[in-house]
């Protein structure tokens, strides 16, 4: 018995200087805020607010990741968006759809569950959104679609300059992205969205748990 207890005290041991190690140069743990109702309804289907959820640091992100930045001209505020625009190339976002040099961006099929609800930004009164599944890069992430709901934004399109990235929403009706605050120097953007490890309910809402981000 004494050998045992001596094994689980080593092994939570090992344990805890391994994630140490790891926080220092690798991840960092982060809760979304829940008094932020753009960046809330922003991040929807992906995340929502209150996630505690896991960043990578070790390696820069990549074209279609997640990523948290710091807000151009505002860097004590944060901003989560996807990469689809690096530099030299051209955006042009059109309600739901994205087309990166004339390329649109493929939508694949719909959510597990094809809709969602997302608090209005502004109102707080649920709204009702399409969910699809986008390919980036031969990657699936959820979006939200526009669904030909009033108030969605105008079409956009931008080139993207030397040295940034351009960011975009996982929900196409309330964007909070590089068409509200411009490309991202992409030296800021160092954090990759990678894992939930509870939402903001805790470890017994068991659908928003353990989840890998992509």
């Amino acid at each position: 018995m004494r050998t045992l207890w001596r094994f689980l005290l080593w092994s939570a041991v090992i344990a805890a200087v391994i994630i140490g190690a790891l926080r220092v140069v690798a991840i960092r743990w982060w809760r979304l805020p829940t008094n932020d109702p753009w960046l809330e309804a922003s991040v929807e289907p992906t995340l929502r607010g209150g996630d505690l959820i896991v960043l990578w640091r070790l390696t820069p992100p990549h074209y279609g990741d997640l990523v948290v930045c710091p807000e151009p001209g505002a860097p004590e505020r944060v901003v989560v968006g996807r990469i689809l625009g690096e530099a030299g190339d051209n955006i042009v976002i059109d309600a739901s759809a994205v087309t990166v040099n004339t390329h649109l961006i493929a939508t694949e099929r719909a959510c597990s569950d094809p809709r969602v609800s997302v608090k209005h930004p502004r109102t707080g009164q649920p709204i009702d959104q399409g969910c699809e599944m986008e390919n980036v890069g031969g990657a699936l992430h959820p979006r939200a679609t526009t669904g030909g709901q009033p108030g969605q934004p105008a079409r956009a399109e931008a080139r993207v300059p030397e040295g940034r990235v351009f960011l975009v929403s996982d929900n196409r009706l309330f964007p909070f992205d590089s068409r509200d605050y411009g490309p991202v120097e992409r030296a800021t953007c160092r954090e990759t969205v990678v894992y939930r490890l509870v939402g903001l309910d805790g470890f017994f809402d068991v659908g928003r748990r353990f989840t890998y981000i992509p």
